[in-house]
């Protein structure tokens, strides 16, 4: 039966008390994992908790955190919760303008960071005119006034009482990245993260056995809500990475059920296997091939609610043969995919459906709490993002350029923001109706069955001399998909046709050109790389419009990054820096 929370006191208090004795956290030490439990880390909790409230810290403060997934992060987040606090969590690899900005912005009385170098580098936010008292770090000089252990034992010298919140009253704020400006706080209340956690579990697809692999950041709401917060609702257990460098060793060690992810990881592990296979002898690639082939099969026949003996037998040796070893690469235990963030590539779905391992994609925003729909066994299209939420209502507003049936979504439910901090006119630009239905700003339409599929930004379109409407985000997605293409941007505002800037995967094509005679330094510019490039993006021909293929590029081979301001921390592209760098480059293709 799943249960229904109002606020993360709640569910924190629930957890405890049903799954004490079962892991929480695995962390990484000297290659292996060890883990803790739900009831040493409420020890932690409840002396951090009452650390606080010597502090000061109580209803309606904000509470700061600058740090990367770790189990300090969650001890803070849930003591904050248990004083009535809010939290406003912030990312590692942010600007120090940002932390600045944030920790102001939002009103933060205390402040939380990493480590000890971190908090020489923003101790002087406390002096400004902000609310901010202090700063404490978590790596460092324990005996330092300043660190977690002294504050951890200060609340264990000092037992206090657990403070119950309302279901109305901030939980935290998440400040969007920011493609363009200043971050904005989105406010979440209790009652917003809670039906959207309660949602999930309503589901019934994560089980208190299931073990996540965690590196989707819990600064950002998919990371925080839908796996930290769901996962600790169900007694399930995380193991903790930092590095997605090592992904596939730490699967190995973790041995996940459940793999919550951005299109980008999915997209990698696609690459991978597919360059593995490429790399076997041709009788392995052709059984291979067929594995695949009869999975398609397989998968189009329950669709249909058909069934075939013979294939059913096929796939069973299929398996024993080739997908159990792929599927070892992984742990051996993984069963569910959950991806969000931004738009699947369906031939990237099936192609790890047909690995045996379900993929669920999802949909949602920030100011969504965030999940707005999601695919579940029994309800599910591949390149769809799902039905509505139980509880939340979609509908779509007609766009201009755009049939009817196709427009920007709007999301009515509990899990819609209160608004954004102290910004009154960009709340009333995304909400209306009494701030009762969002604006997404996303395009969309709903098919007969009431499954939602997602088209890109409204904001990004833009369209062509010719008079067509282009949404970039999914033909990027796609041409990324190319074993020598990383990254990519597509452009034609008010020209004949698009033109792209393309980052290449520097070792793949090292090894291509090795075979084909070009020279290290000619990988950019010589003929034949130019010509395998444009050959890459004919191949995407079946999944994008003739009129929408960039018919020039530009090659790089600087990957865009969160450092050098290409993205924002979920990975986002930001096309106004990516124009202001290539935009005159891009221009002498037209």
């Amino acid at each position: 039966m799943a249960r229904a929370f109002k606020t993360l006191v709640e569910l924190y208090e629930q957890s405890i008390r049903n799954y004490a004795n079962n892991p929480l956290f695995g962390v990484k030490k000297k290659g292996d994992y060890e883990w803790s439990s739900y009831k040493t880390f409420s020890r932690k909790v409840t002396q951090l908790r009452d650390g606080l409230a010597q502090l000061g810290v109580g209803k309606g403060d904000t509470v700061a955190i600058i740090a990367d997934n770790r189990t300090e992060w969650a001890v803070v987040a849930y003591a904050v919760y248990c004083r009535g606090a809010a939290l406003c969590p912030m990312y590692e690899s942010q600007p120090e303008s940002d932390w600045e900005y944030i920790t102001t912005d939002s009103g933060a009385k205390l402040l939380f960071v990493a480590s000890q170098e971190i908090h020489g580098q923003v101790a002087g936010f406390a002096q400004g005119e902000g609310a901010l008292e202090r700063v404490i770090f978590f790596d460092g000089d324990e005996a330092h006034e300043d660190s977690l252990q002294g504050l951890l034992q200060q609340g264990k010298d000092n037992p206090g009482e657990l403070v119950h919140p309302e279901p109305e009253d901030l939980a935290g704020f998440i400040y969007t990245s920011g493609t363009t400006g200043k971050p904005k706080g989105v406010l979440l209340t209790h009652q917003n993260i809670c039906f959207n956690v309660s949602g999930v579990l309503s589901l019934e697809i994560i089980k208190s056995s299931d073990v996540s692999l965690a590196f989707l950041p819990w600064a950002h709401s998919f990371g925080q809500n839908c796996e930290l917060h769901v996962m600790v609702a169900q007694g399930a257990s995380m193991g903790l990475i930092n590095d997605v460098s090592t992904l596939m060793e730490d699967m190995a060690a973790v041995r996940p059920t459940v793999l919550f992810a951005v299109p980008r990881i999915f997209n990698k592990i696609y690459e991978g296997l597919n360059k593995k296979m490429r790399e076997e002898p041709p009788i392995k690639q052709k059984l291979f091939e067929l594995a695949m082939a009869n999975s398609k099969r397989l998968r189009e026949l329950r669709e249909d609610n058909e069934t075939s003996l013979p294939s059913t037998l096929l796939d069973r040796g299929f398996d024993r043969l080739i997908f159990e070893k792929v599927r070892e690469r992984f742990g051996g235990r993984l069963r569910l995919c959950i991806s969000g963030g931004a738009a699947l590539s369906p031939k990237v779905a099936t192609f790890i459906d047909n690995l045996h391992i379900d993929v669920f994609e999802g949909y949602g925003l920030t100011e969504t709490s965030p999940l707005i729909s999601v695919n579940i066994p029994g309800a599910r299209k591949i390149g769809s993002v799902g039905r509505p939420m139980p509880g939340v209502k979609v509908t779509i507003k007609d766009v201009e350029g755009y049939d009817e049936g196709i427009g920007e979504i709007c999301v009515r439910g509990k899990n819609v923001m209160e608004g954004y901090h102290g910004l009154p006119e960009k709340t009333a630009e995304v909400l209306d109706e009494g701030g009762e239905l969002f604006h997404t700003g996303d395009l969309g339409s709903l098919d007969e069955d009431g499954f939602l599929w997602i088209l890109g930004r409204v904001k990004e379109q833009y369209k062509l001399e010719n008079g067509k409407y282009v949404v970039p985000a999914p033909i990027e997605e796609q041409l990324a998909l190319s074993p020598y293409i990383t990254q990519c941007m597509i452009e034609g505002t008010n020209k004949p046709h698009n033109v792209a800037v393309i980052v290449v995967d520097r070792k793949e094509l090292e090894a291509w050109g090795g075979e084909q005679g070009v020279p290290k330094d000619e990988l950019l510019t010589h003929k034949k790389v130019r010509e395998l490039i444009a050959s890459e993006i004919k191949k995407a021909g079946s999944e994008v419009k003739s009129y929408e293929r960039p018919k020039d590029f530009i090659l790089t081979d600087e990957e865009w990054t969160t450092e050098n301001g290409m993205l924002t921390p979920k990975m986002s592209l930001k096309r106004r820096e990516v124009m202001k760098k290539y935009g005159d480059e891009l221009e002498k293709l037209f």
